[in-house]
């Protein structure tokens, strides 16, 4: 599918991967509508490529399905989703203050994966009821995460959560093959992304230093590349692709 005049939903647009990827689609002629939680960012970079600020909860149904709403006013119907907005945190199993608090496990989880299944879910419904452009009807591309297979001290919640967003896009895939609707997986390694760029320099130059090849941390334009070789290569489908330079992370 090509990207010129094709409307894209991308949520967690407004920083990071999610950003990088709405400014890569909107260079490519897409009409992208920019969900997140945090307006102002929403609304600065729709502003910036001509878009459209959604906002909302990815994990609830009813500001998800007032988002794709709002886009659709705008735009018509996406035929492209990507799924970037995420959150994370950092806790043992058992520590010093003891058990990994419950609600911080199951808040990882309903914002990375619950969230994720949800936009999947009423995009796919959507769009079952559009005419195919050429072969397919539309282009799902979801974001895991190198902890998904090389989870970390401390990120039983953030691996678990990208773990199963890597086990859901083979089988979602399959479900979604007869409305000619593709779903892909991104599983990022190391990223300059909001997260890691509030670290001193130092430590941004260590981490990328554990990187085979190249030796740094990856760039957001660089995943938003991927993302739009994604859309526009037909057969790739049910795939969960690793971009992270050949690393493979130390449990700590």
């Amino acid at each position: 599918m090509q990207l010129k005049d094709v409307a894209v939903l991308i949520t967690g647009g407004g920083s990071g991967l999610g950003e990088a990827t709405a400014r890569a689609m909107a260079a490519k002629g897409a009409k992208v509508a920019v969900l997140d939680v945090n307006k102002e960012n929403a609304e600065k970079v729709a502003a910036d490529i001509k878009g459209v600020a959604v906002f909302g909860d990815v994990a609830d149904e009813n500001d998800v399905k007032a988002a794709i709403a709002q886009a659709e006013a705008a735009h018509g119907v996406a035929r492209v989703l990507v799924n970037c907005a995420g959150i994370g945190n950092a806790a043992k199993t058992v520590g010093k203050n003891g058990a990994f608090p419950l609600d911080q496990f199951t808040r990882v989880i309903r914002v990375n994966l619950i969230g994720t299944f949800n936009v999947i879910r009423l995009m796919a419904e959507r769009l079952q009821s559009q005419s195919p452009i050429g072969e397919e009807r539309g282009v799902i591309i979801n974001t895991a995460s190198v902890a998904a297979y090389d989870g970390q001290i401390g990120q039983a919640a953030y691996s678990a959560s990208k773990g199963g967003i890597v086990g859901l896009t083979l089988p979602v895939a399959r479900d979604l093959a007869s409305l000619f609707i593709r779903v892909n997986t991104i599983a990022p390694g190391l990223f300059l992304t909001p997260l890691l760029m509030g670290l001193p320099e130092e430590a941004r130059e260590s981490l990328g230093k554990q990187v085979p090849h190249p030796a740094r941390l990856g760039k957001p334009e660089e995943y938003a590349a991927l993302a739009v070789h994604i859309v526009e290569n037909s057969m790739l489908n049910g795939e969960t692709i690793r971009l992270d330079g050949a690393i493979r992370m130390a449990p700590k």
